[in-house]
């Protein structure tokens, strides 16, 4: 029995594992979303989602922890058949996805089950997925204009009730100093 025993094997050695994670990982990074098996998604998701936390702190330390758990390999793109160096790994988790989730404190995947299966095992299919900026920000907006209309109607509330004390106790000091000066102009003025 498996008590307590986390993970899976994948029939792969420990080695394999390792490297079939950080490939993932790195494509998922790269692309911003793969097609795999649902069993690789679910082991590969805690792994790209820790290596997203270390990019939203943005320190040196967690990059160099970040190119240690991932390595730091080269994002290539072929333009007219040559092929050309865009950046790194690396560079786009901490330039790009790490801002991106900055608000966002945790889920930023999210498995899409297809409804093909793999010709040749007839494994299921599914979509790993880093979660859109755009859904982020929906969410934010509705929450953020609910959180600005309470802070408004509490500002409203305090201005409302500074001014019912401004006028029980009378003009205030900035008021009869503005009504002196203008009493001032008005005797200038019939000079």
């Amino acid at each position: 029995m498996r008590h307590r025993v986390a993970g899976r094997r994948l029939s792969r050695t420990s080695e394999h594992r390792l490297a079939m994670r950080r490939n993932l990982a790195a494509s998922l990074f790269e692309r911003e979303t793969i097609s795999t098996t649902i069993e690789k998604a679910k082991e590969v998701k805690p792994f790209a989602e820790k290596l997203i936390t270390l990019a939203k702190k943005g320190t040196l330390s967690a990059r160099r922890r970040a190119i240690a758990l991932l390595g730091n390999r080269d994002i290539v793109d072929y333009e007219d058949g040559k092929p050309v160096k865009k950046g790194t790994i690396i560079g786009k988790l901490f330039s790009e996805l790490g801002p991106r989730f900055l608000d966002r404190p945790g889920g930023y995947t999210r498995i899409v089950h297809l409804s093909m299966r793999r010709l040749g095992d007839n494994g299921q299919l599914v979509l790993l997925q880093l979660v859109g900026a755009d859904e982020g920000t929906k969410k934010k907006s509705k929450a953020a204009t609910k959180r600005a209309a309470r802070k408004k109607a509490e500002v409203e509330e305090v201005v409302e009730a500074e001014e019912v004390t401004e006028d029980e106790e009378g003009p205030s000091k900035d008021q009869e100093a503005a009504e002196a000066d203008s009493d001032t102009d008005e005797s200038d003025k019939q000079q």
